[in-house]
């Protein structure tokens, strides 16, 4: 694959602030494999009689679970791994992963659980921004540090009005960059490769509305025209309509924003009906089952998803030598090396705030300080945290279908908001 370092793009801070409350961000690049991890607890290490529980919360069913197992798994590696090199003198670690559905409600659910128990001391998670908003309040309500992987609308660090913004929550950081560039990046890479009449669709949810507003404004600044601007249900099995209407307009390329349950189907449909154009979307299209589902004419679609790819990191050997020898079933997916980055910041910030503590609850507090200090070399890279809880890194590339592959097309360092 071939990946080019490019020039920052400009104008991304006025295009933050168009972004409504996005749902997404963590897909797999690897296996869609379901069920339960071949693996243990994370419990695995020397005896101690002190425990310590880091808590988990993603999608362990439904249509997300291969990412959420993906991501599971990679935070017990991390926990393993720490208990087999005494990372914590006097404490063990433990695993305790609950399952939100890719919903709310469970998700609150499964935060409102996790506070219950007086031995968590930290959570990785959620997989969904909607599910990061309403968990959000609960694990901070309980001073425990919630460190997201995946959750990429900028409004969970600095609030809703991202022109003034102001850290929402304390306890809240993540180790992923935010969609206040992925619908811009998207725009410019489309411009720069000649797409100027472009359509839209999104599924109506936030994360797929969310990013189809911050392209579109990047992308009528950038000089391109939209041509048509469409939307579907979230439950939607026949896109005929939308696509006769989208049709209608000739565009060059379709920008979608949503998942891939969606738009596989979409991408299919659109190609079977005529519309042989490319579809793009952001890292909520960046799966194997996109691929899968879209079928064999989905070569040339195209997605941005946070960070470089794994396999170009030196840094991300280690950890993809590790899961291998794991034994997990389900791949790591492509949030697994954020969400192990994750757990390990945790885990750095356990290192001071256990070092004299009685239990761990009485511990929370002190992780969630010295977690605004932790920085250190990751499987994904530096991972530090900025005043608003946001990974330092603003790395995203666009992978592009081929040969029925998601292949690196071109990776971005950005320095803007």
């Amino acid at each position: 694959m071939t990946i080019h370092r490019r020039a920052v793009l400009a104008g991304f801070a006025g295009v933050a602030a168009t972004i409504t409350l996005s749902g997404c961000g963590s897909r797999t690049a690897t296996t869609t494999t379901t069920g339960e991890s071949t693996a243990g607890s994370g419990s695995t290490g020397a005896a101690s009689g002190n425990v310590a529980k880091i808590g988990f919360i993603a999608p362990l069913s439904g249509g997300l679970s291969a990412m959420g197992t993906g991501m599971r798994n990679s935070v017990d590696l991390a926990i393993k791994q720490a208990n087999e090199s005494g990372a914590i003198p006097g404490w063990t670690l433990e695993l305790v992963a609950e399952d939100d559905q890719g919903q709310p409600d469970p998700g609150r659910n499964a935060a409102t659980k996790l506070a219950g128990d007086s031995d968590i001391v930290g959570v990785v998670g959620p997989l969904n921004s909607s599910v990061g908003q309403a968990i959000q309040p609960v694990l901070d309500a309980a001073t425990i540090a919630l460190v997201s992987p995946a959750n990429t609308n900028p409004t969970l660090t600095k609030g809703a009005d991202l022109a003034n913004p102001q850290r929402a929550y304390a306890s809240y950081f993540r180790t992923c960059t935010t969609d206040a560039v992925q619908g811009p990046f998207a725009a410019q890479y489309l411009l720069d490769n000649g797409f100027t009449q472009v359509a839209t669709v999104h599924d109506k949810k936030a994360y797929g509305q969310g990013l189809v507003e911050a392209f579109t404004t990047a992308f009528t600044e950038g000089g391109g025209t939209v041509v048509a601007a469409e939307t579907i249900n979230p439950d939607d099995k026949d896109y005929s309509a939308v696509i006769t209407k989208v049709a209608a307009s000739s565009p060059a390329a379709l920008y979608y924003g949503g998942e891939y349950p969606n738009a596989g189907p979409l991408s299919q449909q659109m190609k079977a009906s005529g519309l042989n154009v490319p579809l793009m979307g952001g890292d909520g299209l960046y799966d194997a089952a996109y691929i899968e589902l879209a079928g064999s004419t989905s070569d040339g679609d195209l997605a941005t998803s946070v960070g470089a790819p794994t396999d170009s990191l030196p840094s991300a050997q280690a950890f993809v030598d590790a899961y291998d020898a794991g034994g997990y079933a389900e791949g790591y997916s492509a949030y697994g090396m954020y969400a192990y980055d994750a757990a390990n910041a945790i885990i750095e910030a356990l290192k001071v705030s256990l070092a004299d503590a009685d239990a761990a609850e009485g511990a929370r507090e002190a992780t969630v300080e010295a977690l605004n200090d932790v920085d250190f070399e990751g499987a994904s890279g530096r991972v530090a945290f900025d005043e608003f809880g946001d990974s330092v890194s603003r790395v995203l590339t666009v992978y592009k279908v081929t040969g029925g592959e998601w292949v690196a097309d071109t990776t971005q360092d950005f320095q803007g908001s």
